[in-house]
Formats: C-alpha cells, structure tokens, sequence
C-alpha cells in the first residue's frame, strides 16, 4: 500500500489545472495540433476544446492559441505564457511529490498508524526559522557538519547527527529550513573575524522590558534574525538601533527541517 495525491491548482474558485490539462498542454505541445493532442491524451476532441477555452478564460493571459494559414492550414501552440506554467506546475509537482514522500516516511500506512502525521504542521517555538542551501555535508561516525548558505550570501554551519542527515534524505543543493533559538545568539558590537558560525547585520528594531530586550537584525535579503538579551548585556555592548552587529551561534544550536 502506498500514499499517493494528484495536484489540482484552482483560480477564482474554480478547477484550473487539472493533471489530464497539464497532459493536454504537454501534447498539444508536441503535435501542434488539438486533434492529434486529443487521440493522445486521450480525450474527445470536444473536451480537449472545452479543457482549453476554460484554461485561456481564467487565465491572465492566453495558454493556448490556434494559428491559421501556412501550408499545413495553421495548427495549435502553447505560448510563452503556457510554457511559464507548465514549467512551473513541474515545479510545484516536485515539491508535491516530495511532500508525499516525506509523508509516507513519517505514517505506517500499512498498520492504520498516522499519529505521526501531527509533525509536518507542528508549530516550533524557536523564533528564528530562514531558508537556506545546503552547500556541503561532511559526514562522521556519528555527526556530521553541514555548510549552508542563506539567500544573503552569508554562510553558517549546523553540527546534527548522521542518522538526522540520513532522515532528512539530506544531499547538496537542498533547500533547507534553518531553525535556532533567540537565546542560542552571542552579539558583539565588534565584527571580530575569529568568531566560529557568525552573520553581520544591521538593528532594525529593538523591544525591551524589565529584564530584557529583544533585538530584530537585518542580515540581507530580506532575512531577520531575532535575538533575547539581557539588558546588562545589551548596555556592556552599547549597542543602538541601526548600527552593524555580529551574530555568533553555535554549530550545535542551528537546526535543520525540510
């Protein structure tokens, strides 16, 4: 037994990609003509019209257009457009196709079991949650170190276990989810250069109350981190709204979901 899902997109309220459309789409493609898309797919030709003209009327733009004239009395074509969203429903399909992979992974199908189902919606508590590339993994007995680079360019590494690589089905040029603690940041107001695992950035933002203060940091690409201080630490430091702060965070506090 196996878990399977097909992806249907919709617009305004109603179907719009449908996965025997983006077949049609595929076919008409290929053959240039609606006819011999429709023996493929297969379907009527009257549907494959139907399909068509629903597709063009709830789009932005034209998916599909019928062109007259030329030796072969004209014929069928995706446009610019149409190609756009084939290219990305492929996309989208492979992430979908991931998610069920990942599904199946955490669900025992074949005992009835999907408590685990619970963790794919799991709201975590670490502030902290940006995307980033795996650049690099070396692997150990049992850790292993893994480089990332965030859409900023800056790079931090994340210490976890083999096993947790080996869950995550981890590989180079994943596209991660970087989670860590508010509290797991050491600053400094100085961009010192033997600092282990440090981002730069710019205070955008700072909440205090009696006992701490929260500090809301730019580091690029519309990235922010968060970091919980205490005010002692926050007056050693002297550190004001709008100045060039380093973050400091350990390998083994930087968690990886996907």
């Amino acid at each position: 037994m196996e878990l399977t899902s097909a992806l249907h997109l919709e617009m305004l309220g109603k179907p719009f990609l449908l996965e025997k459309r983006i077949v049609l789409l595929h076919a008409i493609k290929e053959h240039g003509s609606i006819s011999k898309a429709s023996k493929a797919v297969p379907m009527s030709y009257k549907s494959a019209w139907e399909a068509v003209d629903m597709m063009n009327s709830l789009s932005p733009e034209p998916i599909v257009c019928r062109e007259t004239g030329g030796k072969d009395g004209g014929g069928t074509t995706i446009t610019a457009y149409g190609e756009r969203l084939l290219k990305h429903y492929a996309l989208l399909k492979e992430e979908h196709a991931r998610f069920i992979d990942r599904l199946s992974a955490l669900t025992d199908v074949e005992n009835g079991t999907l408590k685990t189902i619970g963790r794919l919606a799991m709201q975590l508590s670490a502030r902290n949650q940006i995307q980033a590339e795996v650049l690099r993994i070396t692997s150990h007995n049992v850790n292993a170190k893994v480089v990332l680079k965030l859409k900023s360019g800056q790079v931090l590494h994340s210490v976890i276990t083999q096993e947790a690589v080996e869950n995550l089905h981890l590989l180079a040029g994943d596209i991660v989810t970087v989670i860590f603690k508010s509290s797991a940041i050491t600053l400094s107001a100085l961009l010192e250069e033997n600092r282990e695992n440090k981002l730069e950035g710019n205070i955008s933002q700072i909440e205090e109350d009696t006992e701490n203060i929260k500090l809301i940091v730019d580091i690029g690409a519309h990235d922010k981190v968060v970091s919980v201080i205490s005010r002692e630490v926050l007056n050693g430091l002297r550190i004001i709204k709008g100045e060039s702060v380093q973050l400091s965070i350990k390998s083994n506090d930087v968690m990886l979901g996907k």
